[in-house]
């Protein structure tokens, strides 16, 4: 595993192109994290994430033979790597560990004797 978490976002990304398999490029990835969090995202901050994501070896990514809908042009189709999975893993492992334990709001304990 390249060294390192997957950040928030990225870790959503990443998510997102392992739900919707082969057939996830940069408008799909999109969508999927706007209807599974309810939070408005930016296309360009999901390609410069995919991007990315791709240097450090967690996706791979092709060009689909091109459409007459998107006026011939070919969609770069991207795939979680293993690698990936891993590091998701490995994030949610340490996130699971930070909830841990924690006592409910406004029990007064938050931080005692630290």
């Amino acid at each position: 595993m390249p060294p390192g978490l997957p950040s928030d976002f990225e870790q959503q990304v990443l998510l997102a192109v392992w739900r919707l398999g082969d057939g996830a490029y940069g408008a799909s990835v999109r969508t999927e994290i706007e209807e599974r969090t309810g939070r408005t995202v930016s296309q360009g901050a999901v390609y410069v994430t995919l991007v990315r994501l791709e240097k450090k070896g967690w996706l791979r990514s092709r060009l689909a033979d091109p459409t007459p809908v998107r006026g011939g042009r070919a969609k770069r189709l991207f795939r979680i790597l293993p690698e990936a999975v891993e590091g998701l893993r490995a994030a949610r492992w340490a996130m699971d560990r930070l909830w841990e334990g924690l006592p409910e709001p406004g029990s007064g304990r938050a931080g005692a004797g630290r």
